[in-house]
């Protein structure tokens, strides 16, 4: 296989969900037939599939995984695999108008659905006895399950690719009867040497089956680390993310398009920042590899193909010091914990990680005093009630409580700006929004405000005015100069 010559290029799920925007933008566009290859395509399921699988990943309303999982539920999840096996085959027929391409393709996603029934049949039975207990299967479970999503979405389009009359290869990471477990590089390694970029276009899933577990580590950014070890272990030239909206300074659905600018070039500091309040750019681990072999990473727009979206890399500085955009996250719950015997006494905060990390609560800020730490955890009320009572039964002299907040961020590679501070808080006092707390570290790439989430889109709006639309003809300049 030939390296430092090709891409690998992810694909969301709403963009797959847009074959003809894929095949036209990405996939084929303006290039010759002789240039459609040295690309590798790594794949999400289909929008909204994984939520049928899993759980909604906004409101966590249960998946087939879910039910499942819950004792309570018996044969519930049995059902919801059935309308799931419904569903999959409605987006076939939407895909293929050929007859015998649907049927192959309903004959591939109802085998492995039907197969899963099975496993998960016999597990529930086996189970049943004392000896064996559900919960040490249901990672397992889960990375079974997130792997029906990619599988179908991947094998649809080399398909449907090569009906067209385009030499696309399905390649299935998803460990489906494979005979041994092997570590992700390995398994990677192994797939990629049968490939020739060439000449083929390989499509594989975003779920990977691996010694590791994704899922231990990533969840539902599996694809993304997926992504990340495949343009690693094939030494490709830059790594492109197709997302259905530009990296820009700001939602236009709250700013306004008028206002908004793509961002040309940021760094993987940046990325970190955005992955932080949710809005992945990508994983901050997956971003690690990428950026330790110097791997540029690309995100474009798959619906502005002529664009050069925003190219990321380790080294990059902004050539004055700026904010590059304001993000931010709703439905944040803060976690406080009031403790008059904290003061002088080390160990409290580790207390507190010790049982967000017990109930996989991840937080994405804190703040502290003598007495007080607070925490600031992206997850549902459930698991919330579920972290206080361990809290009070941690520290049964504290006082616990809980609030629903938002978390608005200003952040840039360079933030050295005098007084950035000060127009921020006055940006937002100017709109009668109150600060709850305010983060700011030393190292000046982001400034974090809590406030109401009722005050969230004008917040983002206010300091986006303030600190990013006066600079959006530089901004606008440095997108063109980008090649």
């Amino acid at each position: 296989m030939t390296t430092a010559q090709h891409t690998v290029e992810k694909i969301g799920g709403t963009s797959m969900s847009n074959y003809e925007a894929v095949r036209d933008n990405i996939v084929v566009g303006s290039r010759s037939k002789d240039d459609l290859y040295q690309r590798i395509f790594v794949v999400s399921a289909y929008g909204g599939v994984t939520n049928e699988l899993l759980e909604h990943k906004k409101t966590g309303e249960p998946g087939v995984y879910a039910l499942f999982a819950d004792a309570e539920s018996d044969w519930a999840w049995g059902d919801d695999l059935t309308k799931l096996v419904k569903f999959l085959t409605d987006i076939n027929g939407e895909l293929f108008e050929d007859p015998m391409l649907k049927q192959q393709a309903d004959q591939f996603i109802t085998d492995r659905i039907e197969g899963v029934r099975g496993c998960l049949i016999d597990l529930q039975r086996l189970c049943s006895y004392g000896q064996f207990q559900l919960e040490e299967h249901l990672l397992t479970v889960r990375e079974m399950l997130a792997g029906i999503g990619e599988a179908h979405s991947a094998f649809n389009t080399a398909l449907k690719l090569q009906q067209e009359g385009i030499n696309a290869r399905f390649v299935d990471l998803t460990g489906w009867r494979d005979a041994e477990l092997l570590p992700l590089d390995e398994k990677l390694q192994q797939a990629f040497d049968a490939v020739d970029l060439s000449r083929e276009l390989p499509i594989c899933t975003g779920y990977a089956q691996c010694k590791e577990g994704l899922m231990r580590t990533f969840d539902r950014g599996y694809s993304e680390m997926t992504f990340s070890r495949v343009a690693v272990i094939t030494n490709a030239r830059e790594a492109i993310i197709h997302k259905e909206y530009h990296l820009s300074s700001a939602d236009p659905n709250i700013v306004g398009e008028d206002k908004v600018v793509p961002l040309g070039r940021t760094n993987y500091d940046v990325a970190d920042q955005l992955a932080n309040l949710g809005m992945e750019a990508i994983h901050p681990r997956a971003g690690k590899g990428l950026r330790q072999n110097e791997i540029p990473l690309r995100v474009m727009n798959t619906f502005e193909p002529e664009h050069t979206g925003t190219l990321i890399t380790g080294d990059y500085v902004s050539e004055m010091a700026q904010v590059e955009i304001i993000a931010g996250a709703k439905g944040v719950f803060a976690i406080e914990v009031f403790d008059q015997d904290m003061q002088g006494e080390p160990g409290s905060d580790r207390k507190i990680l010790d049982v967000l990390s017990r109930f996989k609560v991840r937080f994405m800020s804190k703040d502290t005093n003598a007495n007080t730490i607070t925490h600031y955890v992206d997850t549902t009320l459930k698991h919330v009630k579920r972290v206080v009572k361990a809290l009070e039964e941690a520290f049964p002299n504290a006082e616990i409580g809980t609030r629903k907040v938002a978390l608005v961020s200003a952040i840039g590679s360079d933030m050295k700006v005098p007084g950035i501070l000060a127009r921020s808080v006055k940006s937002l006092a100017d709109r009668d929004i109150s600060v709850l707390a305010i983060h700011q570290c030393m190292r000046q790439v982001d400034i974090q405000f809590v406030i109401d989430e009722d005050h969230y889109e004008s917040a983002i709006s206010a300091l986006h005015g303030a600190l990013i639309e006066p600079h959006n003809h530089e901004y606008a300049i440095v997108a063109a100069s980008i090649e």
